[in-house]
């Protein structure tokens, strides 16, 4: 039931494409499903632009026949379309399941607007039951990481466990721009903003997985369609 309403909130995000768009392409399975859809409108005669947010995503669209433009290239985005991991009421998200919370963040921040495609299950009264990931640089990681813990200790946050995301084996994950993600299981997140705020004050902190004020709205797939969130 998820895959189907995953394509339920990609077909519905896809009736916000316009001819002539600069598209922020997502990361995530329901990001995918987007791109897919995406590439069968183009294949009939839709002109986009699209820009990805990780070399997956990159690689997929480029796969499909999609244009792709590097960043770079751009002024500014149309639509950035992209999944997450949790949602809030506020629309507060936390992102970086695919390990792309960086690259994510910088294409949503440069986009007129954001729309997250997500399954109900990622509908929560409060952030936190998703680990928050947090994207570090390789060099001082564990300081880093040590520094994390006090730096977090007032938010009442001081017993919140981390871990190193690992990849195949017993290798740690690198990102798309070779650093770490480490993972942060902290529960109730009771003041999002003042967590984003800690974790941007910390060297070595590359970006944290909390977006706050970037999505306009989040489409809801259910089995049976979509349901929209916000109205922005």
């Amino acid at each position: 039931m998820s895959e189907i309403a995953k394509r339920n909130a990609a077909e519905a995000a896809l009736k916000l494409v316009e001819p002539g768009m600069v598209l922020g392409l997502g990361t995530g399975s329901t990001a995918a499903i987007f791109v897919r859809l995406l590439a069968e409108r183009v294949n009939h005669g839709l002109k986009i632009v699209g820009t990805p947010t990780s070399e997956a995503t990159e690689k997929l669209a480029r796969s499909l026949g999609l244009r792709i433009v590097a960043p770079d290239e751009l002024a500014r985005i149309d639509l950035t379309i992209d999944g997450a991991d949790e949602f809030d009421p506020e629309l507060n998200l936390i992102k970086g399941g695919g390990a792309a919370l960086l690259r994510e963040k910088i294409i949503a921040e440069a986009s007129d607007r954001m729309v997250v495609i997500a399954d109900a299950g990622k509908e929560v009264k409060a952030l936190g039951r998703f680990p928050l990931p947090i994207e570090i640089n390789a060099f001082g990681s564990e300081l880093t990481r040590r520094r994390i813990h006090h730096h977090i200790a007032s938010l009442g946050l001081a017993n919140a466990p981390s871990a190193w995301r690992m990849a195949t084996g017993e290798n740690l994950l690198h990102t798309d721009g070779g650093h770490l993600i480490l993972d942060l299981s902290c529960g109730v997140i009771s003041d999002p903003a003042a967590l984003a705020a800690a974790l941007g004050d910390i060297p070595g902190v590359v970006e944290h997985g909390l977006f706050i004020g970037y999505a306009s709205q989040v489409i809801v797939g259910e089995v049976d369609g979509a349901r929209v969130v916000g109205g922005r």
